[in-house]
């Protein structure tokens, strides 16, 4: 992959419609570009019997939920809220939380005093592929460089899919979240969010910072790490996901991002390129004390209903990462792209 010509000024959020990859994009993109109330037939669609890995279904899913986040060129911002699309989007949804659970697999401590000390046991012996091992010790420019592109779908909107939990939580757990989500959005300063250190290192790096540039590029397993954060966001019912998704990403951080610095100190790279990676090592090893115990273990003890969903958000984080990161390892040890198109 081509290094691409670099835009340095912030980028207000903004993407256009991806070129469809099958019948289910196909379809929601033709609908999206005419009036809100258009019907939105999926039937005789057949849905995929690998959802998490499939094109068509995350891609189609990534820009129902984008119309949430930002502008959407070109399509009216009364869909958000339209009953077909939501309607079309639940069949799509239906099929992607079944393949999380089936991935996840049963959660096996139902004790909501003992979330916090499972969380820690689940990510203690977590054994999935390690990009970022690969990467400190020999992974290339050019590897870099994709391995920032595939994370920009999410770091360059970071937190903002976690803060759907903020007006459903209440209490410690609440104020647990507000206190992570602080540090991430650079504590008040606009250049600290960290969104904005992941441009800053896009840039640095000769990648296009503006948000979603890579839209395109991003094959489906990439697209459903973020899907995963955006399903349980924008569902209630699914909040103890959402933070049990949170917690295991807080305490899954600290050592990868410091392979990543690592890694691009030895390709010849410095600040303001490594900031973001060194940001995290520091803030997500004070987040991973207050997302386990205070955040995931308050919730579970303020909510015990909710311990077997915590848990279940925890394990789809580390199973849908240990397939995107088998995918980035495999791509390479064969010599290929791990983008699509390259």
């Amino acid at each position: 992959m081509s290094a691409l010509p670099v835009e340095l000024q912030p980028h207000a959020r903004c993407i256009r419609l991806p070129e469809p990859r099958g019948a289910i994009s196909a379809r929601l993109f033709a609908a999206l570009q005419r009036r809100p109330g258009t019907s939105i037939d999926l039937d005789g669609v057949d849905l995929p019997s690998s959802p998490l890995c499939d094109d068509d279904l995350q891609l189609a899913l990534y820009v129902l939920y984008e119309i949430h986040y930002t502008t959407v060129a070109g399509v009216d911002e009364r869909w958000e809220w339209d009953p077909g699309l939501l309607a079309a989007r639940a069949v799509l949804e239906d099929a992607f939380e079944q393949a999380l659970a089936h991935a996840a697999g049963e959660p096996e401590e139902e004790d909501c005093e003992a979330v916090g000390a499972e969380l820690q046991r689940l990510v203690t012996q977590d054994d999935g592929p390690s990009p970022s091992r690969y990467m400190e010790r020999e992974g290339t420019i050019e590897q870099m460089r994709e391995h920032v592109v595939h994370r920009s779908a999410y770091q360059l909107k970071e937190a903002d899919p976690h803060s759907w939990a903020i007006p459903r939580l209440a209490g410690r757990p609440k104020a647990a979240l507000l206190e992570i989500q602080f540090d991430e959005y650079g504590e008040g300063r606009a250049e600290r969010m960290h969104s904005s250190l992941f441009a800053d290192t896009m840039a640095g790096l000769g990648l296009r910072p503006e948000y979603g540039a890579y839209l395109q590029a991003l094959p489906g397993i990439t697209l459903a790490t973020v899907n995963a954060m955006s399903l349980f966001g924008l569902h209630r019912r699914r909040r103890g996901a959402l933070v049990g998704h949170l917690a295991a990403f807080e305490m899954t951080s600290s050592i990868p991002n410091r392979r990543y610095g690592n890694a691009l100190r030895r390709l010849g790279f410095g600040p303001p390129v490594t900031t973001f990676y060194d940001e995290h090592v520091q803030a997500d090893a004070v987040h991973e004390s207050i997302a386990a115990w205070d955040l995931a273990g308050g919730l579970a003890r303020s909510e015990p209903h909710l311990t077997r969903d915590i848990q279940l958000g925890a394990r789809s984080l580390l199973a849908i990462e240990a397939l995107w990161g088998g995918h980035l390892l495999a791509s390479w040890a064969r010599g290929e792209s791990s983008l699509r198109g390259s």
